[in-house]
C-alpha cells in the first residue's frame, strides 16, 4: 500500500468539512442549505466518481470506525443536566419522549415491516428525534446499518424536518395556543434582546481561538480525557460477548461522556462540543462516500419516506393531546417538539418566533437531555420492535 496516498486521502477527508464550513459562513445560501447535507453530497461524488485510489475503502473504514466513538465523549462533557422547574417542564420532556416512541412503534406496524432493517430503522428515529445528529450516527454504528439506509434517512429526514418547522410557524403555533393553555406573557425589549444573544451564538465561529497556544492545551486535554474513555469503553465490552461489542462499546462512551460532564474542570472547557461536531461532520462525507449511488433507491423509499412522516407528525399529535390532557402550557408543548425533532439548535429561533423567552432554557435543557438518552432509547426501541 502506499503510504502517502493512504495518508493523503486521510487528510482530505479530515480537512473538507474545514473547507465547507468556511464556505457556509462566507455564503449566506450555502449556510441555509447547511454543512451536513454538503458533506453528504461531497461524499456521495466522491464515491462515485470511480477515480479514487484503491486505498481509498482502507481510509473509509478507518474513519468512519473512529470519529463517532471519538465525537460522543466529546459533544457530552459540556452539557448541563438540570430539570428544576415547572411541571410542565417536566411533563413537557415525559410527553415529549413518550410521543415519540409511541409513534415510531406505531409507524413501524404501518411502514416499519416493508423496509429493510426497519427495526433498525426505528431504532435510528428514536435517537435522532430524541436527540440529534450524533444519536444518528452512534446507532448506525452500534446496529451496523448499512451506508444506503443511512444516507437515505438523512435526505428524507431533511425534507420532512422542514415541512414540520414550516408547519408550526406558518399556523402551528397560532392553532395550538387556541387549544391549548397558554401563560405567554408581555414580551419585553429586554427578552428580546437575550433571545437575540442565544441566536448570535449559532452565528459566531465555535473555533475561534481554538489554534492558539491556550486553545490547543485545551483541546489537547480533551482528545486526551476522550482517548482515555474510549480505551476503558473498548476494555469492557472486549470482556463481553464479541456480538455485544458494538453495543455495550457505545452505550459506556455515552455513560461515561455524561459522567464527565458532571465534573466542573471538563464541563467548563471549551470546544468540546465544537471538536465532537467536526468529527462528526467527517464522518457525514466519509459514510456518504461510502454509499452506491445505484443503490439509493429514492422511489422504492417510499415507504421509509412514510415512516419518517408519520414519526414525525404523529409525535406531534400526541404531544398535543397529551399536553390537553394534563393541562401542558401550548409553548412549553412547541417547544419541546421542536427540541426533540428538529434537535436543539432551532431553540433559539422558535423562542423568537413565539416571542417567549420562558421557553428558551427549558427547550435547551430537554434537548441536552434528549442527547444523553438517544442512544439507549434508540438501542432498546430497535430490540422491542425486532420482536413484533
Amino acid at each position: 500500500m502506499n503510504i502517502l496516498n493512504w495518508i493523503i486521502l486521510i487528510a482530505g477527508f479530515c480537512l473538507m468539512p474545514a473547507g465547507v464550513l468556511w464556505l457556509c459562513k462566507k455564503f449566506s445560501v450555502l449556510k441555509k442549505i447547511g454543512p451536513v447535507l454538503i458533506l453528504y453530497g461531497l461524499g456521495i461524488i466522491i464515491g462515485n466518481t470511480g477515480l479514487m485510489p484503491e486505498q481509498m475503502p482502507a481510509a473509509q473504514e478507518l474513519l468512519s470506525n473512529a470519529m463517532v466513538p471519538l465525537a460522543i465523549p466529546l459533544m457530552l462533557f459540556g452539557c448541563t443536566f438540570n430539570m428544576k422547574g415547572a411541571r410542565s417542564q417536566i411533563l413537557a420532556l415525559v410527553t415529549g419522549m413518550a410521543s415519540v416512541a409511541i409513534a415510531i412503534a406505531l409507524g413501524y406496524l404501518i411502514f416499519g415491516r416493508d423496509i429493510p432493517e426497519g427495526a433498525k430503522v426505528g431504532g435510528m428515529l428514536t435517537g435522532v428525534y430524541t436527540g440529534g445528529t450524533i444519536n444518528l450516527a452512534a446507532l448506525k454504528t452500534m446496529l451496523g446499518v448499512k451506508e444506503e439506509t443511512y444516507i437515505l434517512i438523512n435526505s428524507y429526514d431533511i425534507l420532512v424536518s422542514f415541512l414540520y418547522l414550516s408547519f408550526l410557524l406558518t399556523v402551528g403555533i397560532r392553532v395550538f395556543r387556541k387549544i391549548l393553555p397558554n401563560t405567554v406573557g408581555q414580551f419585553t425589549e429586554k427578552d428580546e434582546a437575550a433571545i437575540k444573544a442565544e441566536m448570535e451564538k449559532e452565528n459566531e465561529n465555535p473555533y475561534e481561538g481554538l489554534f492558539t497556544s491556550k486553545g490547543l492545551a485545551t483541546a489537547g486535554k480533551l482528545l486526551g480525557l476522550t482517548v482515555l474513555i474510549v480505551g476503558i469503553s473498548a476494555g469492557v465490552a472486549l470482556v463481553l460477548p464479541e456480538s455485544a461489542f458494538m453495543t455495550i462499546f457505545i452505550l459506556m462512551l455515552t455513560t461515561l461522556g455524561i459522567g464527565s460532564s458532571f465534573i466542573r474542570k471538563v464541563h467548563d472547557m471549551k470546544y468540546s462540543y465544537d471538536i465532537g461536531m467536526y468529527f462528526i461532520y467527517i464522518f457525514c462525507i466519509v459514510v456518504a462516500s461510502m454509499a452506491d449511488l445505484g443503490e439509493l433507491d429514492f422511489v422504492g423509499g417510499i415507504d421509509l419516506l412514510g415512516y419518517l412522516l408519520f414519526a414525525v407528525f404523529g409525535s406531534l399529535l400526541l404531544q398535543v393531546v397529551f399536553a390537553k390532557i394534563f393541562k401542558i402550557d401550548s409553548d412549553m408543548m412547541v417547544i419541546s417538539s421542536v427540541t426533540y425533532i428538529n434537535s436543539p439548535p432551532f431553540v433559539p429561533m422558535m423562542a423568537a418566533a413565539m416571542k417567549n423567552k420562558d421557553v428558551l432554557i427549558p427547550g435547551l435543557t430537554i434537548g441536552v437531555i434528549g442527547y444523553a438518552a438517544g442512544n439507549y432509547l434508540g438501542f432498546l426501541m430497535s430490540q422491542l420492535l425486532g420482536l413484533l
